[in-house]
């Protein structure tokens, strides 16, 4: 008797999942091809939307902050969630609004709240904290207290919105606040208590105290941003490197780590709720994204695609792959998915942009079927 229901329970959850892989229909939108001929590198390592969902903005490896609108990415949508059939293809020469040239590698981008759009904080391999107004595109601030090690990580936190957080090789996560003159840092902590790399920061973007730390010791850790000395929440479960951290609502938070799975956590308990798996990462940074309206998670893989969950489910509910699968022109091995963003507005429509090692930009829309 026990077998019997536990062959129904399984049907059950197989059709269930396979009604979720049919509530949504994807399609490539636009490609905008890398202007690099293969004798340079390109990697696309951040991608970002502005606070208005109208801008798109990539660094990496070119040393510079591009600039895109969305209406130049996606034209002839008219936030029609993909009733547009054709591919446009773009060049990033004629796509990018205006760029802003960085003196290094970047590694982390984010829009600074309350800024209107109008500040960009960039964490780079020198391990520098600039911000750049986008309306003059000049730097307006730049803090160095990482001993020119990577930076990894820089987000700034909603519930203060002048505090920024940064994440580095240095083994430290640091906090400051432009408020408090002839004081670098706030706070500093090393959550591995070694030097294990810290490799992503992010607070909770519903307006609490948590900040949010992965690291290269397989753990994630959770502070209270008033009391920053011991990790008020422990996740442990990757087993290897976590790469990233985000917030998929106010009480729960998606990981990915160099295993080659995302998980999900209680921000409550630090309890793990489902993993995530069908991906391939074992050693690089393939971005990870969710849309949170939508309950959709969003990575890469370094078997260059594009993979979609939806939060309920352990598998993807879509693959896409991404340029093709193509070897890179150096011949050092395949190319691969390098960063995802979600747009975050939309209820029945959504929108993915992704970059690969390449230097090529993908946007991807999906619309919800009417059941």
């Amino acid at each position: 008797m026990g077998n019997r229901n536990d062959e129904k329970k399984e049907n059950k959850e197989e059709d269930d999942e396979e009604r979720v892989r049919r509530d949504w229909e994807f399609r490539l939108s636009t490609v905008v091809s890398s202007s690099c001929d293969g004798a340079c590198s390109d990697t696309i390592g951040i991608i970002e939307f502005d606070p208005s969902d109208n801008l798109v903005v990539t660094g990496g490896i070119a040393r510079k902050i591009r600039v895109y609108s969305v209406k130049t990415l996606l034209p002839g949508e008219n936030h029609s969630h993909g009733e547009c059939a054709d591919v446009t293809w773009l060049q990033h020469n004629n796509a990018c609004e205006y760029y802003i040239c960085t003196p290094a590698k970047l590694s982390s981008l984010r829009w600074k709240p309350e800024s209107a759009g109008t500040v960009l904080g960039s964490g780079d391999y020198d391990g520098v904290v600039t911000e750049y107004d986008l309306d003059q595109r000049i730097p307006i601030f730049e803090r160095d207290e990482h001993g020119g090690r990577r930076i990894w990580s820089v987000d700034y936190s909603h519930w203060d919105p002048l505090v920024g957080a940064s994440g580095s090789d240095d083994g430290t996560m640091q906090m400051w606040d432009p408020r408090c003159e002839g004081i670098k840092t706030v706070a500093k902590v090393r959550p591995s208590g070694g030097g294990s790399a810290v490799c992503c920061v992010e607070f909770n973007p519903f307006g609490g105290p948590l900040i949010a730390v992965g690291c290269a010791d397989r753990r994630a850790y959770g502070y209270d941003m008033r009391k920053m000395v011991d990790p008020v929440l422990v996740f442990d479960g990757h087993q290897k490197t976590v790469t990233y951290v985000r917030f998929l609502d106010d009480h729960t938070m998606v990981t990915s780590g160099t295993d080659g799975c995302l998980r999900l956590w209680s921000t409550d308990d630090a309890r793990m709720i489902r993993v995530y798996m069908g991906h391939t990462n074992s050693r690089s940074f393939i971005g990870l994204s969710v849309w949170r309206t939508g309950g959709l998670l969003g990575c890469g893989s370094e078997d260059n695609r594009v993979f979609v969950y939806d939060k309920r489910w352990g598998e993807p509910i879509w693959v896409h792959e991404f340029g093709g699968g193509k070897w890179n022109g150096n011949g050092d091995g395949p190319n691969f998915v390098s960063s995802v963003c979600w747009k975050q507005v939309g209820v029945d429509g959504c929108t993915l942009v992704a970059g690969g090692s390449d230097g090529i930009l993908e946007v991807i829309v999906g619309k919800r079927i009417a059941s």
